[in-house]
């Protein structure tokens, strides 16, 4: 009995399918290894950790894994010495949000570490990582690709001592230039004033130890785009979301933290053909220029005349039920459990070369481009 890949398009030929949308416990599993690897959370259960980009609902992923691949567990990393360990056992994938561990003051990047021992994992390297996370760079990388984003400055407390000394016009949009989770940004990150520039940088340097990043304020409709790539061909899938927010006490819509946390915006499909069009072809490149591998997900916001513009990249996405999973769901109709195979089955499937090369077992979402609700489904053929 083999397995092989079809799509929605083949369904009315096969017979004995057994659709991923119905949670199946397969008959036969695939016979790889996969290490959910964590690292102990010494604050608040689900509180940001600077070396963790996703936080796993790690039992909920290894219930899910458990499904399809033979062998799944948790591994705990707590020194160096479970690492080394790790990679002595070489499991066929790391499934981990781990950026990096710090040991005797020294980072190891995860994934680099990984790379060095051939073992394949999820998400972007340690360079990749470094151009989202520093908002500076970023933007500079998409004014090398030719992606329109928003004019900037990087500042700090008592740099610009007179509002005709400020390089941009009022309104501006101010955020610190490192981070992610909108940390930092709240209702007073639209500034109308040198008053109000003032004080937003002095804030943030204070409450965030971070620099300031100071760039034209976009008034128009804000997106993001989840994105997946094909490990092996390179082919990119976009699947744009437009996300709405209220207007707060000042009168603006801003997409801040305690908005995020409290899940006070609404997100919709983008049902404009020409605007998805466009957003996608933006968010695609965006994911290429910055080095991005296997998914991520990229924001995008239009100006008052409609034109969209690069905001930020998120190449660690969060796992739970946030715009990653939704802008899935939403373009692909495309389910928690589904989501959590594909990132695996990618994983797994980036140490091969070609599609001859993968094994016939292996669960791949090849054809999620070829239309909205194009599923890959698993056929037993005897």
């Amino acid at each position: 009995m083999i397995i092989k890949n079809i799509t929605e398009q083949t369904l009315p030929l096969a017979t004995n399918i057994l659709p991923l949308k119905k949670n199946n416990v397969f008959s036969i599993k695939i016979d790889r290894s996969i290490e959910i690897v964590v690292v102990p959370n010494f604050g608040i259960k689900n509180s940001h950790q600077p070396n963790v980009g996703i936080i796993l609902e790690e039992v909920k992923i290894l219930k899910i894994l458990s499904k399809r691949y033979k062998s799944v567990s948790i591994t705990t990393i707590t020194s160096k010495k479970d690492l080394e360990k790790l990679v002595i056992r070489k499991p066929d994938l790391v499934f981990s949000g781990v950026k990096y561990f710090l040991f005797k003051n020294k980072k190891i990047w995860l994934n680099d570490y990984l790379d060095l021992y051939e073992i394949p994992y999820i998400a972007s390297n340690v360079a990749a990582l470094n151009n989202e996370s520093d908002k500076n760079r970023a933007k500079k990388i998409m004014q090398i690709a030719k992606i329109k984003t928003a004019d900037f400055f990087i500042t700090n407390p008592g740099e610009y001592l007179t509002k005709s000394s400020i390089p941009l016009k009022f309104p501006l949009f101010i955020k610190p230039v490192k981070g992610g989770d909108s940390i930092g940004v709240d209702k007073n990150s639209i500034v109308l004033n040198f008053k109000s520039f003032k004080a937003k940088v002095l804030d943030i340097k204070i409450n965030q130890n971070s620099s300031s990043l100071v760039e034209t304020y976009l008034a128009g409709k804000e997106y993001s785009v989840g994105i997946f790539e094909d490990s092996i061909d390179g082919t990119i899938t976009a699947m744009p979301i437009e996300i709405i927010v209220k207007k707060n006490v000042n009168g603006h819509c801003i997409l801040d933290f305690d908005v995020k946390k409290n899940d006070e915006e609404k997100v919709i499909p983008v049902t404009d053909i020409k605007i998805f069009n466009k957003i996608s072809k933006i968010a695609k490149v965006s994911f290429k220029a910055l080095g991005g591998k296997s998914f991520g997900r990229i924001d995008i916001k239009m100006d008052h005349l409609g034109v969209p513009h690069f905001i930020e990249a998120n190449l660690m996405p969060g796992l739970r039920k946030g715009y990653f999973y939704r802008s899935c769901l939403l373009n692909l109709d495309m389910s928690y459990d589904d989501m959590i195979f594909n990132i695996a089955s990618t994983g797994l499937s980036s140490h091969y070369s070609s599609w001859s090369e993968v094994p016939s077992n292996f669960l791949v979402f090849r054809d999620l481009i070829a239309c909205k609700h194009a599923w890959a489904v698993d056929m037993f053929v005897q």
